[in-house]
């Protein structure tokens, strides 16, 4: 074996033990963080979580389970969003979807620091969306890059993807991922219906779960119909 064979042998070998290593330094940086940012928000420990984003807004929510309720725990900042309002249809589009979802897979050895994927496509994805082009691969991740996905920076993406593994843990199999195109309150249905008319119809399906839960801070089931409306 050459040199530059093995060169890139250690280089590889070191590059995947760094990605090896990303959850366990997550952990070592975060947890001690995490723990007094729960105590101070009253929870004696990790919870089931409801993940909440608004694209115009840039923001994710973090809810946390207690009792029977959810409280607010985190609001972080999104790094970087492609696309712009309305749902997301196809391959290449560069949209993040709009609608109810959940966390399906973890990737602890993501291209982009850590990663967290939804279940984009579901069936109300795959009524409206193109038939054989619809893409995949949406996720939460790091990197602050997006081409379609949540993007946060590499330092909050370890917050996130330790209270989802936490969660896990909790046994919550299906984390929700609710992704609305605004605060979806009176003024904002009326200012960004009046930009995008094309998608008015469609945010009101998403607005019966936005304003039940602003009221109850509860969750609705979500249903889907055969003609792939949310109800």
């Amino acid at each position: 074996m050459n040199i530059h064979k093995i060169c890139l042998f250690f280089t590889l070998f070191n590059c995947i033990a760094c990605m090896e290593n990303r959850v366990k330094n997550a952990y070592a940086e975060k947890e001690t963080i995490l723990k007094s940012a729960l105590a101070e928000k009253g929870f004696a420990n990790y919870f089931p979580m409801y993940i909440r984003v608004f694209k115009a807004e840039k923001t994710m929510e973090i809810w946390g389970l207690k009792d029977t309720t959810y409280q607010l725990f985190k609001t972080y900042s999104i790094c970087n969003m492609s696309g712009t309002l309305g749902r997301k249809y196809k391959q290449g589009d560069k949209q993040v979807p709009e609608g109810f979802y959940h966390i399906e897979r973890f990737n602890p050895k993501s291209n982009f620091y850590l990663s967290l994927g939804i279940n984009y496509p579901n069936q109300a994805d795959m009524f409206f969306a193109e038939k054989g082009n619809m893409g995949g691969d949406i996720f939460i991740h790091g990197d602050c890059v997006s081409i379609g996905c949540m993007a946060m920076t590499d330092d909050v993406i370890k917050e996130i993807y330790i209270m989802a593994l936490e969660a896990q843990k909790l046994e919550q199999r299906d984390i929700p991922v609710h992704i609305f195109p605004f605060r979806m309150d009176d003024n904002n249905m009326q200012q960004y219906s009046a930009t995008f008319p094309q998608w008015l119809s469609f945010w009101q399906t998403l607005k019966g779960q936005y304003d039940f839960f602003e009221k109850e801070k509860r969750l609705l089931f979500v249903n889907i119909s055969a003609a792939g409306e949310y109800f």
